[in-house]
C-alpha cells in the first residue's frame, strides 16, 4: 500500500463533460473518513481561461492552470468536448512533459482523442466508448484499438470506454495503489461492483429481445457459493437448465465474455481478497478458489495481476481500513 498516493489532477475545460468530470471528483476529492492512511490529494486544473462553461449550464471556475500539472503525479482527463477539434497545443506539450517524467495519466470515453493527439498512444492499446472505437482506429492507425474492454491499463496510461467504464478504471487504479480490499471499499460506497464482467460489448444495442441475464443470474450466485469447487461448464449450464451451447450463447450475451473467463476472474478476485485480508497461507488460498494444485494457482494468478501470489500478498497484505 502506498505511504503517499501523490497528487491528482483533474482537467476541467469550456464545454467540460459533467459526468466524467464528477466520477473522478468523487472517487479521487472525497474525503475518506474510513481509512486511517493518506488518500490522494486532489485540485481541478483549467485547460481554458475561466469561468468555463460545463454541460448543463454548470460553470466551473479553478485557481489552477496547465502550468499545475508539472506537480502532478496522476491526471484524470474526462470526456473530451469535440472529437474533431484538435486539443489546444499547450495542453497535449503538458501531457507530454507529464508522461515523460513518469506521472500516469487517465482517460475516461472520448479523453482518449486528447492522448492519441498527443501521441502518447501510439504503439499501444487502448479504448474508448464503443461508438468511437471505429474512428480512433481509423484516425489514429498507431494505435492498437480494443473495442470490447471495459478499460486498458498500459501501465503510465489507463484508457476507459463509456462515462461509467471511467468507474472501473478508476477503481483500477486504485486496487493498484491500495489493493483491491481498499478498492472494494471504495466500491461499496458508490453503490457499484467492485468489479465488473466482461467487456462493453454487453452494452450494444442488439436486435436480440431476450433478457439472459435474468435467466443466468441465479447460476452466477451458485458459482460465487461455491468457488473452493472444481466447476464446469456443463455443470453451470445443467443449473441454468439449458443445454451447454445455449447457455454459452446466453452467457456471452449476457455477460460479454465465456462462462471459463468469468470463472477466473471470479476466483482471482476471491484470491486477492484473501491474500489482502486473511491469515490464509497460499496452500489455503489455493483451495477456497478451486485451484486443484499450486503450480495451476501460481500460473493463473501470474498471468492475471502480473505477480505471484507471495508477492501480491507482500505489497498488499496486512491493509488496516480502521
Amino acid at each position: 500500500m502506498l505511504n503517499q498516493p501523490g497528487l491528482v489532477d483533474i482537467l476541467a475545460y469550456d464545454g467540460l463533460c459533467t459526468f466524467e468530470f464528477g466520477i473522478a471528483v468523487e472517487i479521487f476529492g472525497l474525503p475518506r473518513p474510513e481509512f486511517n492512511f493518506p488518500w490522494y490529494q486532489h485540485r481541478i486544473v483549467s485547460v481554458d481561461p475561466y469561468p468555463m462553461q460545463a454541460a448543463g449550464g454548470i460553470q466551473v471556475v479553478s485557481s489552477f492552470g496547465l502550468e499545475a500539472l508539472k506537480d502532478a503525479r496522476t491526471i484524470i482527463i474526462p470526456g473530451w468536448r469535440n472529437r474533431d477539434e484538435r486539443p489546444p497545443q499547450e495542453l497535449l506539450d503538458a501531457l507530454c512533459d507529464a508522461c515523460h517524467r513518469g506521472a500516469r495519466l487517465l482517460s475516461i470515453c472520448s479523453g482518449v482523442f486528447v492522448l492519441a493527439a498527443a501521441g502518447l498512444l501510439d504503439g499501444k492499446r487502448a479504448t474508448t466508448h464503443w461508438r468511437y472505437t471505429d474512428e480512433l482506429a481509423e484516425r489514429y492507425p498507431r494505435i492498437t484499438v480494443d473495442p470490447n474492454v471495459l478499460y486498458v491499463d498500459s501501465g503510465q496510461l489507463i484508457t476507459s470506454a463509456g462515462s461509467a467504464a471511467g468507474i472501473d478504471a478508476c477503481l483500477h487504479l486504485i486496487s493498484r495503489d491500495y489493493g483491491m480490499h481498499v478498492a472494494n471499499i471504495v466500491a461499496r460506497r458508490l453503490v457499484m461492483a467492485p468489479q465488473r464482467s466482461g467487456g462493453q460489448t454487453q452494452f450494444i444495442p442488439s436486435p436480440v429481445a431476450q433478457k439472459p441475464r435474468d435467466e443466468i443470474a441465479p447460476v452466477l450466485e451458485w458459482v460465487l457459493q461455491n468457488l473452493d469447487s472444481a466447476l464446469s461448464v456443463s455443470q453451470m449450464a445443467e443449473r441454468a437448465l439449458m443445454s451447454e451451447r445455449t447457455f454459452l450463447r446466453r452467457f456471452r450475451d449476457a455477460m460479454g465474455t465465456t462462462p471459463k473467463a468469468w470463472l477466473l476472474q471470479m476466483r482471482m478476485n476471491l484470491a486477492r481478497e484473501l491474500l489482502e485480508s486473511s491469515n490464509h497461507n497460499n496452500e489455503q488460498v489455493m483451495e477456497r478458489c478451486g485451484f486443484g494444485t499450486m503450480e495451476t494457482f501460481r500460473a493463473a494468478f501470474r498471468k492475471s495481476v502480473g505477480i505471484s501470489p507471495s508477492s501480491y500478498r507482500k505489497n498488499f497484505g496486512g491493509t488496516r481500513t480502521e
